[in-house]
């Protein structure tokens, strides 16, 4: 798979995301621009500009009219994709360390960051998706997170039934979406080992989570009971799943940048790691990043997947056809396996 690189970026990439019809990647990076690009050939779309201060997440709704943002300043932000034009701020006394919009586009959620004073909050909002609409100034549900550690990730299940969130000592929360009310908790990763990320399966019925343990976790959405684990040699920053049919889970993270001297800088572990989803088993690799993979994202369409690097770039990998023939290689195996 050749990467298309794409070089728009002054500082760590922070988070990458695929419009639902895999035309689009959007990037945010500590460097305080917003980044649109086409996926088929790395062109750049366009940039939304407005931050002052690091941008730690982006998501754009299934209808790619509707940007969210949010970063160091203290804001979460709504764009209009086409234009660039900024159609709402929403200002908080903390950063906003995640946007998500919902399944159906007509929610939007933000994680606040725990500091001194502040506790972590999750907010959802009614969003209009017309672009020219009035947007609302309060959430629709805030859910003050007091009796549990710092909130990392967050988003929406299936039909916005819960909101899971993961959390800084490893464990995964399920929350009433329309109550807020904390329905249960587990720890699904090691006790003090933050949960990095958390993706969600193409109809939300299961999510994956990454966590510093060096593990990632296939869960269920309904019962929060972990399926599957898939074991990494690194910490892991990110974890993503294929659509169907190809059964593949990808893993990216590495070794801090000002933890890898010269002379162990090919023990950084900058690679991204494709996993069996059902067998959970590593069947390969890709290099190319000089940093740890801060997050990785794939095409909803399955024809690609990117990964953002502390490096400052973006990698853009297009499947060759041996990967979608694989699928069956291993299946094959499997069954020949079972009538033995």
């Amino acid at each position: 798979m050749r990467p298309i690189l794409l070089s728009g970026h002054e500082r760590a990439l922070t988070q990458v995301k695929f419009s639902k019809e895999g035309d689009l990647i959007f990037s945010v990076s500590k460097d305080h621009t917003v980044c649109a690009w086409y996926s088929a050939n790395g062109e750049r779309f366009g940039t939304y500009k407005g931050h002052v201060g690091a941008l730690w997440t982006v998501d754009v709704d299934p209808h790619t009219r509707l940007l969210a943002t949010g970063g160091a300043d203290n804001t979460m932000r709504l764009w209009e994709v086409q234009t660039g034009k900024l159609l709402k701020t929403w200002d908080y006394l903390t950063s906003i360390k995640r946007v998500e919009f919902s399944e159906d586009g007509k929610q939007l959620l933000g994680v606040t960051e725990k500091r001194t004073g502040q506790l972590s909050h999750i907010v959802v909002y009614d969003i209009d998706s017309n672009p020219e609409a009035e947007q609302p100034d309060e959430p629709t549900l805030r859910i003050i997170v007091d009796e549990l550690p710092r909130v990392t990730v967050a988003g929406f299940s299936f039909l916005s039934q819960y909101i899971v969130s993961g959390h800084e000592d490893g464990s995964v929360s399920q929350w009433d979406a329309k109550t807020g009310e904390l329905i249960t908790n587990v720890f699904s990763h090691d006790a003090d080992m933050q949960v990095t990320d958390l993706q969600w399966s193409a109809d939300r019925t299961y999510f994956l989570t990454a966590s510093k343990d060096k593990q990632a976790k296939l869960h269920d959405a309904r019962s929060m009971e972990v399926l599957k684990t898939y074991v990494a040699d690194t910490p892991l920053n990110s974890a993503a799943i294929t659509p169907d049919p190809q059964s593949y889970v990808i893993l990216g993270g590495g070794q801090a940048a000002m933890d890898v001297t010269t002379t162990s800088a090919r023990q950084g572990k900058f690679e991204a790691r494709f996993y069996h989803k059902v067998f959970e088993e590593e069947i390969g690799r890709v290099r190319g990043h000089f940093g740890p993979l801060n997050y990785v994202a794939v095409d909803p369409t399955g024809k690609c997947y990117c990964s953002g690097g502390e490096d400052g770039y973006v990698r853009v990998h297009h499947f060759d056809p041996p990967y979608f023939d694989f699928k069956f290689e291993v299946e094959r195996e499997a069954a020949s396996q079972s009538r033995m």
